[in-house]
């Protein structure tokens, strides 16, 4: 289905609208998609991001650290760990280097959720499914270009 049936718009002031307004749908459209994967785990999107991203360091890391490697850069870090520390997925603890600083580690629960949300990982990936390598490759370039625009 093309854009203008999805969201019964017929117009756009320009292509660079329509392009603008096609992102923001199909970013919604692709966090759905993937929530509903996600909702298997009970965890969140930026909950999912933070246990890779420390699955990933292999080493505990900052809640610092964790910010600069999100893909949500807006998103209240230490909140989303106390989330986690609860369901038991992350733990704290003192940073050995600096006693004013917390390092945060995956436990082993939290590697577990993620090595059964891997078995997902074919599901994410036919989100994309109509994209041969060279489209992704393509769209990649275009959203790199469309950021550094804005900067």
């Amino acid at each position: 289905m093309s854009l203008e049936n999805d969201i019964n718009q017929k117009k756009f002031r320009n292509d660079h609208q329509k392009a603008i307004i096609n992102l923001i749908y199909t970013y919604h459209w692709i966090t759905e998609k993937s929530k509903s994967i996600l909702e298997r785990g009970d965890v969140t999107g930026q909950q999912f991001n933070i246990l890779r991203i420390l699955r990933g360091a292999g080493a505990p890391l900052s809640t610092l650290q964790i910010r600069q490697r999100m893909l949500d850069k807006m998103s209240d870090t230490s909140r989303i760990v106390d989330r986690l520390i609860v369901k038991g997925l992350v733990k704290k603890n003192i940073c050995k280097s600096d006693k004013r600083l917390v390092d945060v580690s995956i436990t082993d629960k939290g590697k577990k959720l993620l090595e059964k949300l891997d078995k997902y990982e074919d599901e994410m990936d036919a989100i994309a499914g109509n994209l041969n390598p060279a489209d992704a490759k393509t769209l990649n370039k275009l959203l790199d270009k469309i950021r550094n625009s804005g900067q």
